[in-house]
């Protein structure tokens, strides 16, 4: 598709990364999707039987040790482990060779919307248990969000732009769209950019369960997760990772690279509204899509379908139905939007990567992915959600919203090239 931006200015994706339940790799994960296949189980991490959530979407049939040097796996948290496996899988199948290109140009934005929260709490448990000389001198460095993206930079050598984004469950949306713009502005030439969470621990879930966010379906964890049905009753943890590479058209071109498709659009916006809830107008949502579409050079008629952030909570599915409808007017009820979060549960800051995998793959095989667990509407979510059965479409444009505590919104928007 035309873009009024010089081929040095416009972005692809020539890469992608994914660790998941439903996958270890990104066509595994895909392939998960596509059939509808739902990744909630009871928790086997720790003994859930005490919280109100006893279920999750964990990483299972795990082992770090495989794809990671045993010494690094151990001085990193379990987040690190996913996001940095999940960068080699994407520059892997970018077929970049380091040897060959410019260290100073490729950068590194890996986010993590809480970061290290297994480290936090096992060395806290260490220092309450044995003192403060029982904590490990690698607890700062495997907790905070930034250490990802450091990890990465260190393994491939690249002394391009690179930090960590927090913005909780819009990270890994930001952390690409931040990319794009690096990339526009001469920043970098290429940029590895996502998310990665590992947030099935005891403290999340007490912490989750405290605030009555998290599903309480134990009896039936493969349908909890549930978005836009009525009887939905919070969101369903997840963790994972979703990386992409990005870099400039021209530069992909001249390395012969294959293009998932285009990182077309990206806006970042506030409700200004609440620290949980969503604003129930979705002003600050609507404005994202909006600005998105625009700096896409797109019209809302150019969308062939929403990635929604669907996290299955009661508040954020009405609401975020209410604003498509408002930014798309008549064409809403026309267009094809699902939450893949049915599947794969809610990977707070890594919930924009694994659903930008999804949003180029549907670009790529015409395959929109469904919104299973779909059987019973909530009257007031009443638009084509693609309930159950992945749908063949045509697919050349695609908006990925996510919304964070804080009211921080984010949209983006992937075109096929």
């Amino acid at each position: 598709m035309s873009s009024s931006l010089p081929d040095s200015q416009r972005v692809v994706v020539t890469g992608l990364g994914a660790v998941h339940g439903l996958g270890h790799d990104p066509e595994t994960f895909w392939s998960s999707l596509k059939a509808g296949k739902p990744g909630v189980d009871r928790v086997s991490l720790f003994d859930p039987e005490p919280y109100a959530c006893h279920i999750g979407s964990e990483v299972r049939d795990w082992d770090v040790n495989e794809h990671m040097d045993a010494k690094d796996a151990r001085r990193n948290d379990r987040f690190t482990h996913f996001g940095f496996v999940a960068a080699k899988q994407a520059v892997t199948d970018s077929g970049l060779d380091m040897d060959k290109e410019n260290p100073d140009e490729i950068g590194v934005l890996v986010g993590s919307g809480i970061g290290g929260m297994l480290t936090y709490e096992l060395q806290l448990r260490r220092l309450v248990d044995g003192g403060p000389r029982k904590v490990s001198p690698f607890t700062i460095p495997a907790l905070i969000g930034n250490i990802c993206s450091g990890m990465v930079a260190i393994h491939y050598g690249v002394r391009g732009p690179n930090f960590g984004i927090v913005s909780a469950c819009a990270t890994a949306t930001h952390a690409i769209g931040e990319a794009m713009h690096m990339i526009r502005r001469g920043d970098a030439r290429v940029m590895i950019a996502g998310g990665a969470e590992a947030a099935v621990t005891p403290f999340a879930y007490a912490s989750f369960c405290s605030m009555k966010a998290m599903s309480t379906r134990n009896d039936d964890p493969q349908t909890a997760s549930r978005p836009f049905s009525m009887g939905r009753n919070g969101f369903v943890m997840g963790e994972g990772a979703g990386v992409l590479v990005l870099e400039a058209l021209d530069h992909a071109k001249a390395r012969g690279a294959k293009i998932y498709g285009e990182v077309a659009g990206y806006a970042a916006t506030a409700d200004a509204h609440h620290i949980t809830m969503p604003d129930p107008e979705g002003k600050g949502l609507g404005m994202a899509m909006t600005r998105a579409i625009r700096n896409a050079e797109q019209t809302t008629d150019d969308v062939d379908y929403i990635n929604a952030h669907g996290t299955s909570t009661p508040y954020n599915d009405k609401f975020e139905t209410f604003a498509i409808k408002r930014r798309f007017g008549d064409r809403a009820a026309r267009l094809p939007i699902s939450s893949t979060k049915s599947m794969t549960g809610h990977l707070l800051g890594a919930a924009g990567g694994i659903e930008a995998v999804a949003s180029l793959m549907a670009i790529r095989d015409r395959v929109i992915p469904p919104t299973i667990n779909l059987h019973e509407p909530d009257p007031e979510c009443d638009l084509d959600y693609v309930p159950n059965v992945a749908r063949d479409a045509k697919v050349d444009v695609v908006l990925s919203n996510n919304l964070g505590f804080g009211g921080q919104n984010a949209a983006i928007v992937f075109r096929r090239v």
